[in-house]
Formats: C-alpha cells, structure tokens, sequence
C-alpha cells in the first residue's frame, strides 16, 4: 500500500507539473495574446468610428471652402495696377463727408515695395457718433480696392457727449510693376 501511495503522489505531482507548465506557457501568454488583440480591435473600432465622424464633418468643411473661395474669387480684382493714390484719399474724404464725420485727417504713409503688390499704409483721424464710424468702415470696405485695416483706437470725448475720436492704420495696395527683360 505504501507503494501505491507513493504512486499516487508522484502522478499528482506529475499531473500538478504538466498543469503549471500548461497554465505558465501556454495559457498566459494565449491570455496576454487575447488581451492585445481585444486591445488593437478596440482601437481599431475607436478609429473607424473617429473616421465616420470626420468624414462627416468633410461635407461641412468641403462647403466652407466653397464660400471662402467664393468670397475671395474677386480677392486679386481688388488691387489695383495703378497707384491712383490721389483718387482713393479723395474717396475717403468723400466717404468721411457723406458719414457727418469732421476733423478729418488723412495721411499716407512711405509706400513698401514688394515682388507682387505694393503697400501704403494710411493713417485716418475723424471724429463723430460711433453709427457714423461704423457706417463709414461698412462703405470702406465695400469699396472696389483692397484696404487691410491694421489698427483702430476709438476714444471718447472728454464731455462725453457721443462724440467718438476715431484714429485708424489701414494699408492699401497696388500691383508692382514687373520689368520685363
């Protein structure tokens, strides 16, 4: 009976070996394995879903584009090929005029060369109500030359009495010249 008892524990330690050497490679790293895979599908899955709602969002964005350029088609009709400076600081007078704006000054600034469009900067002083300013800036921009407005500082009159000092940086541009040669 000892013998068979011996037996038994051997065939139990044995049984006990082949399961830990079951469970220490084969069962953990198959676990480790199973584990990195629902890991990658995860993400996968969070990818793809990502993915549809940028693809979603690519309609938008596809027609924001389109109205941009839309907007800017004209963009380069806007420069002029001349200077002309002269005729646009008497439209801004005029346009200063036509909103009741008074104490106007404008002064144009040392012009800045460049390959493709020149640039001079303007300086405006006037002074009126805020509707008249804000009139005034809606006409200049409509204008049919390109006119980057750079800097606005709005003050109040001291009696604050609705009068409203406006002094503005703009910057207006023209073609350059190409040489040929």
């Amino acid at each position: 009976m000892l013998l068979g008892r011996s037996q038994q524990i051997a065939i139990c330690a044995v049984a006990g070996a082949i399961l830990c050497v079951f469970v220490v490679f084969w069962y953990v790293p198959l676990h480790k394995k199973m584990k990195a895979v629902k890991q990658t599908k995860a993400e996968q899955i969070l990818t793809i879903a990502r993915g549809a709602a940028d693809a979603g969002q690519l309609d938008v964005l596809t027609e924001q584009v389109q109205k941009l350029q839309a907007q800017l088609q004209d963009y380069e009709a806007n420069i002029p090929d001349q200077r002309d400076l002269g005729a646009f600081l008497g439209s801004i007078a005029d346009l200063m005029n036509e909103h009741g704006l008074s104490e106007q000054i404008i002064e144009p600034g040392k012009e800045v060369e460049a390959d493709r469009f020149n640039c001079i900067p303007v300086s405006m002083r006037c002074k009126g109500r805020l509707t008249q300013i804000f009139n005034f800036y809606g006409r200049l921009q409509a204008l049919d030359r390109l006119v980057r407005i750079e800097q606005v500082k709005l003050s109040n009159d001291a009696a604050y009495s609705g009068q409203v000092t406006m002094e503005t940086k703009a910057v207006i541009y023209y073609r350059a010249k190409v040489e040929q040669g």
